[in-house]
């Protein structure tokens, strides 16, 4: 058996390409294993739009992702964690934000810094949380009148 070595790189080339882009597609989706970061948690009312993998970012810069979402069956809140990156300090009196991209958009985990000396240390959670708000909703109000 001859093994031409135009087809040697041709193959090599095809490989490579394909790890590539397999690397990439973790990349994008959240796949990517994060072992350097913090956890923080929250809890929120409502997640809509947002899962394990959504970005949770700081003036509009990724510093983190949403790692872990679970139903609190006592509260009936959305308990939720996510990991930031090592190096961002967040002040203990931050909020937390599910903020959309825009209306055809997705939806991510926003903080919202506060003014406080003092920073969350590894494991805290953030009490001062707002949920998602429907877009049904809020065009169905203003359909309304506004009444209900």
């Amino acid at each position: 058996m001859s093994t031409n070595p135009t087809e040697v790189a041709v193959g090599a080339a095809v490989l490579a390409a394909a790890v590539g882009f397999v690397l990439y597609a973790g990349q994008v989706t959240g796949f990517t294993v994060q072992s350097d970061g913090y956890p923080l948690s929250a809890s929120f009312r409502s997640l809509e739009g947002i899962s394990v993998g959504s970005d949770v970012r700081l003036a509009g810069v990724k510093i983190g992702t949403v790692t872990d979402i679970d139903l609190n069956p006592q509260t009936f809140r959305a308990d939720t964690e996510f990991l930031l990156k090592d190096g961002i300090d967040i002040p203990d009196d931050s909020a937390v934000v599910i903020s959309s991209e825009g209306l055809l958009g997705g939806n991510f985990v926003e903080i919202v810094p506060g003014g406080s000396p003092f920073n969350f240390e590894p494991g805290s959670e953030i009490e001062d949380t707002q949920g998602s708000v429907s877009l049904i909703s809020l065009l169905m109000k203003f359909v309304s009148g506004g009444d209900e």
